[in-house]
């Protein structure tokens, strides 16, 4: 061998070792980390089991985010919608991809450690082909996956340690979102509303699988709120759940968000339909109903009000509460109280973007009086603000402990036209009552919506005003994250742009081109004393099909490509 070829043979020998050796032996997640999280460390879905979206890393600034540039990227090799937010664990990454695939990184370089797929059944029609995310727990990273199964990973090598069958994928239950791991269980809730299922969230023992729990987003006769749903109709009365809920570790209670009632002619199904379009607060332990609060009754709108409320304890009008806080579907913003014993109660309740559905809101229960002239039926047409899609659609809101705002990504002066239509459960079958040409081209745009119809809001929910508003020419379908250096960065636009603000005014300072939309939920981590800021851009989905409803009214026409990306920036040196 030539002697100047030792010493590279040499380092090429010892990279492997070198290369396992940069990651400390894997940290168990515990129930108290979960709670109380490194700030180094993304744990869960929002970062906190409160649901903020909040780093407290501050090594990246307004003054110094101008140097941010590209550490390394991933391409997933996967088409359709990125959604899931890269998860950290003393520098061991998680991201989740379309097709219920796991991929395991090393955080700082982005060195592949291994991948697992589930494959699911040729013949499953996948409406809505994204994954929201992993749960750690324990040594283990746990999946839920589009055929309706909860499955457990070693969180080192990836291996399949065991597999739940949570629901009949046939009758058109599946899995969006990321677990919720508390109290020794993996809590999930099934999507499929559209279909006609009966929504649920279920709890399993993390350990060997076995079901815990499961309760009914839509009750049965004889159960509470079993007589706001006339005949058998519960049966098929959707009520899905499609993103993980928020935990409060001190009274053990974990919020969910439910979905719109099915089909989604009011008309068919008299009644309030609880627990549609609510947050319910569930007793860990038991899976027992303690509190909810129906956001709307009877709904017309398919505003299904799926993101989990943030749990915020602050001072409001003159009293210390512990608030849950929701930017609805519906176009308001809603301040809750979890009250003792697990009881919701109403605060107070304001829009945040263009409506002209509710008349008024009751200032005791937050009950609205709708206007019939905006409220749609079968075989009646109307048009109503906001639009199918809502003031909020399912990427999260944040907030920022520092700064006391609350960010959302809103979609303003959009407005949709709907026709009811006779519709008849068949199992697997789609069971909506509109026309789903209609729901794919059903954007109205008034004159105000033709400046901008995206926006970044800033609200101080303590006084109830809004402080900055950040605005785009057409949608906004970006997941945000803020941070302990007053930093709030999102994306979410059809021109690929991942974006920085300043947190307090909402001053753009930092943007980079993705090769696609940016739809996955951004997250924040150090290894080694660096401040790393990880995102998934992958466009697809719901995002895609308003895209489509775009184009449908508009004289142009936006092409977004899609394909998977993982890309993870840090400050340039």
């Amino acid at each position: 061998m030539h002697k100047h070829l030792k010493p590279l043979v040499a380092a090429l020998m010892l990279a492997p070792a070198v290369a396992l050796a940069a990651l400390p032996p894997y940290s168990a997640v515990t129930d108290q980390r979960l709670d109380k999280p490194e700030p180094h460390n993304w744990l869960s879905y929002r970062g906190n089991y409160a649901g903020w979206g909040y780093s407290p890393l501050s090594q990246i600034t307004p003054e110094n985010v101008g140097k941010l540039t590209l550490a390394w990227q991933y391409s997933t090799g996967m088409t359709e919608g990125h959604q899931s937010p890269p998860m950290v664990n003393n520098g061991y990454m998680y991201i989740t991809t379309p097709n219920n695939q796991v991929i395991a990184m090393e955080a700082a370089t982005g060195k592949e450690l291994w991948r697992y797929k589930k494959a699911i059944p040729e013949e499953l029609q996948q409406l809505h082909p994204t994954n929201r995310g992993v749960a750690l727990y324990g040594d283990r990273v746990y999946l839920a996956t589009t055929d309706a199964n909860l499955v457990a990973l070693d969180a080192t090598t990836g291996k399949e340690l065991w597999r739940t069958q949570v629901a009949d994928w046939r009758k058109g239950y599946y899995m969006t979102l990321a677990p919720l791991a508390a109290k020794g269980k993996i809590m999930i809730g099934s999507s499929g509303g559209e279909y006609g299922i009966r929504g649920f969230v279920a709890a399993f023992d993390a350990e060997t699988g076995k079901e815990a729990w499961r309760t009914y987003t839509i009750p049965a006769p004889g159960e509470p709120g079993g007589d706001t749903w006339p005949g058998d109709t519960y049966k098929h009365g959707g009520g899905s759940v499609w993103i993980t809920g928020t935990y409060d570790a001190d009274t053990n209670i974990a919020y969910w968000g439910v979905g719109n009632a099915g089909p989604w002619m009011p008309d068919t199904r008299a009644g309030d339909n609880l627990y549609a379009n609510s947050t319910i607060a569930l007793d860990v332990d038991t899976g027992k109903l303690k509190g909810y609060h129906q956001y709307h009754h009877n709904d017309a709108w398919d505003w299904d009000e799926v993101s989990a409320p943030l749990l915020i304890d602050m001072p409001y009008k003159g009293r210390n509460i512990k608030s849950l806080v929701h930017a609805g579907r519906n176009g308001y913003l809603w301040v809750l109280d979890r009250e003792k014993g697990g009881k919701i109660g109403f605060v107070d309740a304001w829009p945040f973007v263009e409506q002209n559905v509710f008349k008024s809101i009751d200032p005791k229960t937050g009950r609205p009086t709708y206007d019939p002239a905006h409220t749609p039926g079968t075989g009646k047409t109307v048009n109503f603000c906001p639009s199918l899609w809502g003031g909020k659609d399912w990427p999260p809101e944040a907030y920022n402990p520092k700064t006391g705002l609350l960010y959302i990504p809103a979609n303003n002066h959009l407005c949709s036209e709907l026709t009811g239509e006779p519709t008849k459960y068949q199992e697997g079958q789609l069971y909506i009552g509109v026309a789903i040409q209609g729901i794919l081209t059903n954007v109205r745009m008034g004159e105000k919506a033709k400046k901008s119809v995206g926006e970044v809001q800033a609200w101080d929910i303590k006084t109830g005003k809004q402080v900055w508003t950040h605005t785009y020419p057409e949608m906004n379908w970006g997941p945000l994250l803020t941070t302990g250096g007053n930093l709030l960065f999102g994306g979410g636009t059809n021109d690929r742009e991942f974006r920085a603000f300043d947190a307090t005014s909402g001053k753009q300072l930092w943007q980079f081109p993705a090769p696609s939309g940016v739809t996955g939920v951004p997250s924040s981590f150090e290894v080694d004393g660096e401040q790393y800021i990880a995102v998934q851009a992958g466009w697809g989905v719901d995002a895609q099909r308003m895209q489509g409803a775009f184009d449908a009214v508009l004289p142009h026409k936006t092409v977004v490509p899609q394909g998977g990306v993982l890309m993870v920036f840090k400050l340039s040196r």
